[in-house]
């Protein structure tokens, strides 16, 4: 896998996703020559807040390779808005990333079938009614006892045998899909750059080992959140998951939940002594002690250890 593009000007391109506004896609200068995986299978978390949008997952590249960055739940730049998906497309041998943008229409994103509503063309989980966003439930996941701005449309729902996970555009093997009028027309309309919690949420995915495919193979174990930096309850539902499977031991279990639970009475204590917020020095202490026990949740639940019955006794055949 080959970078083209020097990272400095890589870093000079993000600077776009904080310009308030502009008339045209900007695509992030990154371009490779291997296309990105299969897009992973997962659930969405259910929409937190009322008027938050979903944003779904993709790969993204840096210098180690392509990297998840997990689907979340956002708060629109303004109202009235609708997010476009980026998306990688294949030109002149090389494979580009076109950044996503909102807008007041649903633009191009290579005809990638992201799930939740963003099916390709389009997006039809929900729709901006009168100031307040309305959530199709037949296609989002939303605590409707919580938020009730919602309504129910199963027309919209596509329903084909195969649904593809290619995750990206054109060149072999490729979604084919071209621009419709009407995405042509959005793309020319007034935008919005990804905003600076979208940034902060990919610069966080870069950091953390296990998003990347060298260490998950294109199955990233944190796919989605329900918000930015919402990674405490996503990594306690790692570890129940891993051991309600059998994947952890009884012993590896207690150890990731007590770091765990180190790692948010550290937190507690210093929102406690900042008046409720983390100084930028504390937050970077937190993200990396949280990237190290991601990684240590990965490696034992994919080590040969477990608690299923029938390797209880190789496991301790001494007891």
């Amino acid at each position: 896998m080959r970078r083209l593009i020097p990272m400095r000007t890589l870093f000079l391109a993000s600077l776009f996703f904080l310009v308030p506004a502009s008339r045209a896609q900007i695509s992030v200068g990154v371009s490779v020559r291997i296309g990105p995986p299969a897009l992973p299978v997962y659930e969405q978390p259910p929409c937190p807040v009322e008027g938050y949008l979903w944003t779904p997952g993709y790969w993204a590249y840096g210098d180690d390779g392509y990297y998840w960055v997990p689907g979340v739940w956002v708060a629109p730049p303004h109202q009235g808005v609708l997010w476009t998906p980026g998306y990688w497309g294949w030109n002149g041998g090389v494979y580009v990333f076109h950044a996503g943008y909102w807008g007041p229409h649903v633009g191009f994103y290579g005809g990638v079938n992201y799930g939740f509503g963003y099916g390709g063309v389009g997006f039809v989980g929900g729709e901006w009614r009168g100031g307040r966003f309305a959530y199709n439930t037949a296609v989002v996941n939303v605590n409707t006892t919580v938020i009730h701005n919602t309504y129910v449309n199963r027309t919209v729902i596509v329903n084909t045998r195969t649904v593809s996970r290619t995750s990206f555009n054109g060149g072999p093997g490729g979604i084919a899909a071209r621009p419709t009028p009407q995405e042509m027309s959005a793309s020319r309309e007034s935008h919005f750059q990804p905003t600076a919690t979208q940034a902060s949420h990919q610069h966080l995915a870069s950091t953390n080992r296990a998003n990347f495919v060298s260490e998950n193979h294109g199955r990233p174990a944190n796919a989605a959140m329900s918000r930015v930096n919402e990674r405490e309850a996503n990594q306690q539902a790692r570890i129940e998951n891993g051991a309600k499977s059998g994947q952890l031991t009884a012993h590896e279990t207690g150890k990731l939940e007590n770091r765990e639970a180190n790692i948010n009475r550290e937190v507690h204590n210093d929102r406690a002594a900042n008046g409720g917020k983390l100084t930028p020095q504390e937050r970077a202490q937190v993200n990396h002690q949280q990237n190290n026990a991601s990684k240590q949740i990965y490696d034992d639940k994919h080590n040969s250890r477990t608690d299923r019955p029938e390797h209880a006794q190789n496991e301790h055949p001494h007891r």
